[in-house]
């Protein structure tokens, strides 16, 4: 019998992206196993994703990716999923290679795998691309283990791991806490090359100065524990 698996998919104010993103999704996945986190959403995101098939949970207000994460694995963890994939709404993380996570949680390479991108700074903006780096070779120290793109929100995660770990923080430092958290339960991790597609450089919900802060508040905290 498969591995039973959930994709998360948490999404603020993607209309007109997450329909298409989903449509992607069903060539290789089944739509009941694929629930958006709206994030608080000023736009139709939910409405497309109800119409489109998915499940949706709807957050009254915008409380941050990492929150809407957790609200996914908690989904996760109480529906008997042995894992879930997380994705991004905005079109980035290409649905083609879903199949490439699922044969490698299947080879067991890992109990959290991260799809690593090949970060360009011709394709990357220049803020991005310092600040990905950055927090990636923090993250490693923090681990002990070397880790080449700490914020890749495109990954596979056994749900025994998400059991086992305290998640504590809410926003964009949640996927590197993951990472650290796993390693120091003893928990394997693995990454595999993704391909990223650039949409639109400007949409990011990613504020360079302030995320980048609570990442270091996050780094502090973890380097006492």
């Amino acid at each position: 019998m498969g591995l039973k698996t959930l994709i998360v998919i948490p999404a603020y104010n993607e209309e007109g992206n997450i329909g298409p993103l989903l449509n992607k999704i069903y060539t290789l996945f089944p739509s009941q196993d694929v629930l958006i986190v709206d994030d608080g959403s000023q736009d139709k995101t939910a409405v497309d994703a109800e119409k489109a098939g998915a499940k949706v949970i709807k957050q009254a207000k915008n409380l941050g990716k990492g929150l809407a994460l957790r609200r996914g694995f908690d989904f996760a963890i109480q529906s008997g999923y042995d894992e879930v994939i997380t994705m991004d709404g905005d079109g980035q993380h290409n649905p083609s290679e879903i199949p490439k996570f699922l044969s490698a949680s299947k080879r067991e390479e890992g109990n959290l795998i991260i799809g690593t991108r090949n970060h360009n700074l011709l394709e990357m903006p220049l803020v991005r691309f310092f600040v990905n780096n950055i927090t990636s070779l923090i993250a490693s120290l923090l681990a002990g283990i070397r880790i080449h793109d700490s914020q890749s929100g495109y990954r596979l995660i056994k749900t025994k791991l998400l059991k086992d770990i305290d998640l504590k923080t809410s926003r964009f430092q949640t996927e590197t806490e993951i990472i650290v958290k796993a390693v120091r339960s003893g928990f394997q991790v693995k990454e595999i090359p993704i391909e990223i597609l650039y949409i639109d450089k400007s949409r990011s919900h990613i504020n360079p100065l302030i995320d980048t802060i609570r990442f270091f508040i996050l780094a502090l905290k973890l380097l006492w524990r």
